[in-house]
């Protein structure tokens, strides 16, 4: 069995030697509350072909992926290594090949023991957190076709989850055979995951206390009704992900007003829309106002119908700098052509 070789890597694991000292981390270490998890996804189509993907987030912010063809980790950032030297991540990169390797042909032989229909899909998130002034927490969830299914809990044991069914508890039946197994699993979660958590807070520091300043623009379109606009007020390209905004009128926040999900660009920055439903002739008077710590406490405020948004504006700029430059091409074109001189 495959996974039998996986207990022999514990030796060489980061911090392996030293899980009982992590209730000594100090809280300055690491913000109020932040975690580290690997996201995996095993998907089944029949008994001889299945794939497996895997990432890693520090948070809401992807930090590490994982290629198919080679079965090793990919850092998406300069500093994804955190303060793990080459040969350590040498060691977690076999271990993680072994693992899933071991975990795809493992399924495919047990899946006809139980009631299990192809395709199915089974989705693992395991990691840490760590908050401030209390020992680090870890956690190793699996799921069975989007439902849960089982738990690795800190006593080393992996238990069903609740009303997860037969199913659940002989695959932990199973899993509870191999101590090696949850040996590794344990040291992992409880020491390697917090020192390379806490690794990554220190290399990545300049990248995740960076501030970048929001964007803004308004839009409208016709809404359900009669005479009534939707209007948009666009906040994107901040970070960090905190934000206000909102629709206002006189200094009164409007009633009415719908916040978006704050959702990532593909730059790691952050997009926020707000909109409001109004009648046409309500439009005049409102504005959008836009706080970010970026700002350095002075807002973003964008008046509708009376002030033309950033990028209103950047277009202006735009097409008359082009229509100055064709106008001077065509003055060179009449006065400056000479006869040819032979």
């Amino acid at each position: 069995m495959l996974f039998l070789q996986f207990p022999l890597l514990a030796v060489f694991l980061p911090g392996g030697d030293n899980a009982g000292e992590l209730g000594l981390l100090p809280p300055r270490a690491a913000p109020e509350h932040v975690s580290f998890h690997v996201i995996q996804t095993a998907s089944f189509v029949n008994q001889s072909w299945a794939q497996c993907q895997g990432s890693g987030w520090l948070d809401e912010l992807q930090t590490h992926g994982w290629e198919r063809e080679s079965n090793r980790i990919i850092f998406l950032h300069t500093w994804s290594k955190a303060n793990f030297s080459n040969e350590e991540f040498l060691h977690l990169n076999v271990l993680f090949r072994i693992y899933t390797i071991g975990l795809m042909r493992e399924i495919q032989a047990h899946a006809s023991q139980y009631p299990i229909e192809y395709p199915f899909e089974v989705q693992m998130n395991a990691g840490c957190e760590l908050h401030s002034g209390d020992s680090p927490k870890s956690f190793f969830q699996v799921a069975f076709k989007g439902v849960d299914l089982l738990n690795f809990q800190n006593t080393t044991t992996w238990v069903p989850s609740p009303d997860s069914g037969s199913l659940a508890q002989s695959v932990c039946d199973l899993l509870n055979q191999y101590e090696g197994i949850k040996e590794t699993v344990y040291t992992l979660l409880r020491s390697t995951c917090p020192r390379f958590l806490l690794g990554l807070l220190d290399s990545g520091k300049m990248y995740l206390h960076r501030q970048v300043r929001p964007e803004a623009w308004l839009s409208s379109r016709p809404s359900l009704g009669s005479g009534r606009l939707l209007l948009a007020c666009h906040v994107s390209g901040f970070y960090p992900k905190p934000v206000w905004a909102t629709w206002m009128r006189n200094e009164q926040e409007q009633l009415g007003t719908e916040y978006g999900d704050i959702l990532p660009n593909a730059d790691g920055t952050w997009y926020l829309q707000v909109t409001l439903d109004v009648a046409s002739e309500e439009a005049a008077g409102l504005s959008c106002r836009v706080r970010h710590s970026s700002l350095g406490g002075k807002d973003i405020i964008l008046y509708w119908g009376h002030h033309f948004s950033m990028n209103w504006i950047a277009l202006v700029v735009v097409m008359v700098t082009l229509m100055s430059l064709i106008v001077l091409v065509l003055w060179f074109k009449k006065h400056c052509s000479y006869p040819d001189i032979l």
